[in-house]
């Protein structure tokens, strides 16, 4: 069995944090084109903020998600950081006493994110939001590690099940949030939060598969 220790794996949330500042300006431009046009700056900002402090610390993987979720859900703007702040911190609330995560912890881990995005948003899949990348990439890990694949490959159809759920919202209509009044026009543009969120999950999949060890 696979599993990742916890202490010290903060620096995974490094790694995801880069790749949300690299895509500031792709998020924000896809965003334009539906939205407020200001996804990837304000995310770009929330996530550097909590890199910040969470540099040379030493962190947990627990410790490094509390901080960046607490950032993103007291410090940064917009409708978004508060829908990712409150999964980081359910995230955090899942691990923080574990030292070794296996799959059926990040499996428990995800569902708790999802839990907590759900309780404070009235989106569901279909409405052309994260939960399109979200909700299919959960599936799709639970799936892969019922059927006995291992943790590894489990994160891998974590990651393709993510994304196409992100291409899958260039299909749908919007039904929250400021893109629903645009109704049909809405239609033929990337969901701006669906597409950081496959970011997210592809590169926290990635940060967990190079560190993950045999169980003694």
């Amino acid at each position: 069995m696979q599993q990742l220790q916890n202490a010290r794996s903060g620096d995974i949330v490094l790694s995801v944090a880069d790749r949300i500042i690299e895509n500031r300006a792709y998020l924000s431009e896809i965003d334009g084109k539906i939205g407020d046009g200001d996804h990837g700056v304000n995310m770009a900002k929330g996530f550097s903020m909590a890199a910040e402090r969470i540099k040379g610390n030493g962190m947990s993987l627990a410790g490094a998600l509390d901080t960046l979720g607490t950032v993103l859900m007291t410090e940064i703007g917009g409708s978004m950081g508060p829908l990712y702040g409150v999964m980081f911190i359910q995230f955090a609330e899942i691990i923080e006493k574990a030292s070794m995560i296996d799959a059926a912890m990040f499996s428990k881990m995800l569902h708790s994110g999802l839990d907590g995005i759900q309780a404070i948003g009235s989106a569901k899949v279909g409405d052309k939001t994260l939960l399109d990348t979200l909700v299919p990439a959960i599936t799709a890990f639970d799936t892969a590690n019922g059927d006995g694949k291992s943790f590894a490959e489990s994160l891998n159809a974590l990651v393709a099940a993510a994304e196409a759920g992100r291409d899958s919202t260039r299909d749908l209509v919007a039904k929250v949030g400021r893109a629903s009044r645009l109704g049909e026009r809405s239609l033929g543009v990337l969901d701006a939060g669906a597409t950081s969120c496959a970011l997210i999950l592809k590169s926290l999949a990635l940060g967990i598969e190079d560190r993950l060890q045999p169980s003694a």
